[in-house]
């Protein structure tokens, strides 16, 4: 877990739906397949850590978010967050943590202004003793950090698995120095003397400190050792407790616990295991990881039925961009040595050791070690397939726990997961675990749904795929799926070649030409959430630590297929166009498809647009669409629109009503807490030209389509916000739900005013600082050609280049106050003004800042009110935020 943009984290669950379909499905049955249709239902917790107590599942995550589903399937979020007092697990937060917060986790340092309780665990230990002598504890182990090392594990108990939890101790520091030290916005004494290592000096643990704690300066060694988060527990074949625990740093660590007082059992002197790990006398046992490579989120199980301990540690770092994803060893005891497939160490090795304590974020030296069990991967809704939308995939899956269920014999891996196109929110996602023939937990294709293994049939698996390939390296890139065939000849087809067997019911054997060494793994009906269907999918495991997969399509003669990809094409292509065309090359099945154009020069067969400078200009597109032996073509005239000059598209004044003072568009209407809801309520109050529009935080206002439709606009208003709310927007224009732009008072970079922007990637146009309520606050942005300015009282504050190009078509949609997701706008707005076509310079944004409504395209003469009521000009907020000194690189940061 990082804290660095964590409110990102948090984002609006029911975010993005054309990219996660969201079903609501009565509980009925799948006719063609006689099998229950999954009623999923979304929650959020980040890092989650899984536990069933009776018929009920729990996942407990960062920032003290927690859900729980009776199925795996349908979740629901029950906690307040950082909420305090009422906390709904620990009460008053502050008071009941505060033995941790002396250290780390509470208005300090990165936590400045909040919290930063990560990752927690929750287990039953029906050993642990209380204090009045009962028996049995869910216990709570938590981590409270400050910055990239500095942080601390305690614990808290409960009766209850929904608490509330007392705090008991803080049993792990990491970031001491052996002198007194401050970061930066910190009061926070860092020198060992203010940790636990005093406490167990004098009760005899060991006998003094560990001079290798410390770098020649004194400052802590993280290159040797970790940073005391992400606590892991489990029992072992004899009953003994142990805690995993450790983040990037000097890797993964491990401790017997006291399963009656739950105390770490401290090794107490320093030592190496037979073969030639860390043993620190504090610290306890390396088992994965070191040299500040990327590792995080250990999590450790013991299996019975193979007598193994399987341990699974996230690489990467969690953002979308960040590669984050999940690795799988296993050992014979707990302590290790952890191997993967291939017999690679899970413990990196020291010739990756140059001294120099660093958290290494481009370092991709450990890709080999680990099986890889899942990258970013999106299984593609090709042309032609069922459904909407991009397909079902994820971004930085990882920071898993893992259940086996002995009462049905499955297994789950649950973990956390961003999405394509979706920027930082994140859901939980529980995917089912199925042992291949080599002992290994492969992870299957698809998220639970329900489903079960069953015997299956050649002629039932054989078919076309969705091919995806999770190879070995730590990469942000998508891997997007290809196309195979399982041919009934046992040969593989398509994308990659090679063969397949069906063995054992189940199983299946793969060879794959290029690959090192064969795969193994299983059939497996599942839930395809974009064709809302069961389909076949296959998992399998190489020697080398490689996962594929496949998830087979829909059967149908190439005939159908086609029809079905010519009747997406009247869909896909529009009648008339502003902007560059996307023409698809390939389609479902492998289908392939060839453009030709009757005008190349105003649409080129790769889609390029040359708008015509004076008249619009049809043009006839063609299609010819061939799958294997079938051919057909498909065609359609489109039109594209001359290029029109810069121009004021739209002036909102608010004078007691909604209306356009140029007449291009009609007025806008007054809508609900999303933008496509009904109901609200505005009002007019005083403002800063005549009228403003007030807004209760309930209501907003729904613009007309296509107010901008091209790459160059500019947007200019007056806020006055009563309330400034995480991520609320007060402009918003949206080609689709996953494409738009957003000006948000307090936006995901530091709380501070910004044009944010959702496409592919999130965009951050930050203004180096929050504007005020209660007080006008002009504020404009102009983007030409990908360039972006932000403006606040006249004054450039933000300049950035490769900005989205969002309105590509003449009826993007456009809302004040409100978006698809978010908390609505509580405050006043006034001048709205639109220009499409063309950025405004910096003297015209000064003009507008100081001489609101000169701009107005009307005759009347309205009376200019003092924006600040005291006579002077409009108070800002601007300006450079107070500097920071720079920090050490926090790539395994949480």
């Amino acid at each position: 877990m990082k804290r660095k943009n964590a409110k990102k984290s948090v984002l609006f669950i029911l975010m993005f739906l054309l990219i996660i379909p969201a079903h609501s499905f009565a509980n009925d049955l799948n006719r063609e397949e006689g099998k229950a249709i999954p009623q999923f239902r979304e929650a959020s917790a980040h890092d989650p850590s899984i536990i069933k107590v009776g018929d009920m599942y729990y996942a407990f995550g960062t920032h003290i978010d927690a859900a729980k589903s009776p199925d795996l399937i349908s979740w629901e979020n029950f906690t307040n967050g950082y909420t305090t007092p009422n906390n709904t697990l620990f009460g008053d937060l502050s008071e009941n943590l505060a033995g941790s917060f002396e250290w780390a986790g509470e208005d300090d340092a990165d936590s400045a202004g909040g919290f930063a309780v990560w990752a927690p665990e929750v287990i039953w230990n029906e050993h642990y003793v209380h204090e009045d002598g009962s028996t049995g504890a869910y216990m709570m182990y938590y981590s409270a950090s400050s910055t990239y090392i500095r942080s601390a594990i305690g614990y808290a108990v409960a009766k209850d698995i929904e608490g509330p939890y007392e705090y008991v101790d803080t049993i792990m520091y990491s970031g001491f120095f052996d002198h007194e030290a401050y970061d930066n916005n910190s009061s926070v004494n860092k020198e060992w003397t203010n940790t636990n290592i005093p406490d167990l000096i004098e009760q005899g643990v060991f006998n003094e400190k560990n001079e290798d704690w410390f770098t020649e300066d004194g400052r802590y060694n993280y290159n040797l050792y970790t940073n005391a988060i992400d606590a892991n527990l489990f029992f072992d074949e004899d009953g003994r407790l142990w805690m995993t625990y450790g983040s990037w740093a000097g890797g993964i660590f491990i401790l017997e616990v006291d399963k009656q007082t739950g105390q770490p059992i401290y090794p107490g002197e320093d030592g190496v295991t037979e073969d030639g790990r860390m043993i620190d006398r504090y610290f306890g046992t390396k088992i994965s990881g070191g040299y500040g490579r990327s590792g995080e989120g250990p999590y450790a199980v013991y299996d019975e039925e193979t007598g193994y301990y399987f341990l699974y540690v996230t690489y990467g770092w969690l953002g979308a961009d960040g590669g984050y994803h999940m690795r799988q060893f296993r050992a014979e005891s707990p302590e290790g040595p952890y191997v993967d497939a291939a017999g690679v160490k899970a413990v990196l090795p020291d010739e990756l050791d140059d001294g120099v304590p660093a958290n290494r974020g481009g370092s991709f030296e450990h890709a080999a070690h680990g099986n890889k069990l899942t990258g970013n991967f999106l299984f593609k809704r090709d042309l032609g397939e069922p459904g909407t939308g991009i397909g079902v995939g994820y971004m930085s899956p990882g920071h898993n726990s893992y259940y086996i269920d002995n009462e049905t014999g499955k297994e789950f891996n649950v973990f956390h997961a961003r999405f394509p196109e979706a920027g930082e929110m994140h859901q939980i996602r529980v995917h089912q675990m199925v042992k291949n023939s080599e002992q290994w937990p492969v992870i299957t294709p698809h998220r639970y749904a329900g489903e079960s293994i069953e015997a299956v049939t050649s002629n039932e698996v054989s078919g076309a795929y969705k091919y995806i390939n999770h190879g070995k390296d730590i990469s942000a890139e998508l891997v997007e799926s290809t196309w195979v065939n399982l041919e009934e000849d046992g040969t593989i087809t398509g994308a990659v070649e090679g063969t397949w067997e069906l063995y054992d019911d189940y199983r299946v054997s793969l060879t794959i030409e290029g690959e090192g060494s064969s795969f193994d793994g299983v059939f497996l009906e599942q839930w395809d959430a974009v064709s809302e269907s069961w389909v076949m999918t296959f998992s399998a495991l190489s020697s080398e630590g490689v996962t594929v997969w496949g998830s087979k399509a829909e059967s149908g003669s190439d005939e159908e297929v086609i029809s079905s990809i010519k009747e997406e094409l009247n869909v896909l292509i529009p009648q008339t166009v502003i902007s560059h065309l996307s023409l698809p090359t390939e389609a479902v099945r492998g289908a392939q498809i060839e453009w030709a154009s009757s005008n190349e020069e105003i649409i080129s067969t790769e889609g390029y647009v040359n708008r015509p400078e004076v008249g619009d200009e049809p043009v006839e597109l063609t299609a010819t669409i061939s799958l294997n032996d079938e051919i057909a073509q498909w065609s359609s005239t489109v039109t594209v629109l001359a290029e029109t000059e810069g121009r004021l598209a739209a002036y909102y004044d608010f004078d007691g009503q909604l209306s356009d003072l140029t007449g291009n568009f009609e007025d806008g209407t007054v809508t609900g807490d999303r933008i496509n809801n009904e109901g609200g309520q505005i009002s007019y109050e005083e403002g800063i030209v005549g009228d403003a529009a007030y807004f209760d935080g309930d209501s907003g206002i729904r613009l007309p389509n296509g107010l901008i439709s091209s790459s160059a606009y500019s947007v200019s208003l007056w806020l006055n916000p009563e309330e400034l709310t995480d991520f609320t927007t007060t402009f918003f224009g949206a080609r689709t739900e996953n494409n738009w732009v957003s000006l948000v008072p307090r936006g995901p970079v530091g709380g501070e005013t910004m044009i944010w922007s959702g496409s592919s990637t999130f965009y951050d146009a930050p203004a180096g600082t929050t504007i005020a309520t209660g007080e006008w606050t002009h504020v404009t942005f102009t983007v030409e050609e990908g360039a972006i300015t932000l403006y606040l009282n006249g004054e450039s504050v933000f300049t950035g280049d490769d900005f989205p190009n969002i309105f590509t078509t003449t009826d993007a949609a456009f809302a004040l106050g409100v978006n698809y997701w978010d908390i609505p706008y509580q405050g006043y707005m006034d001048e709205l003004i639109v220009f499409d076509g063309s950025a405004l310079t910096a003297a015209e944004v000064e003009e507008l800042y100081e001489n609101p409504g000169s701009w107005r395209p009307s005759d009347e003469e309205p009376v200019e009110e003092d924006p600040n009521g005291d006579g002077g000009e409009p108070e800002g907020n601007g300006g450079d935020p107070e500097g920071e000194e720079p920090k050490p690189e926090d790539n395994g940061e949480h």
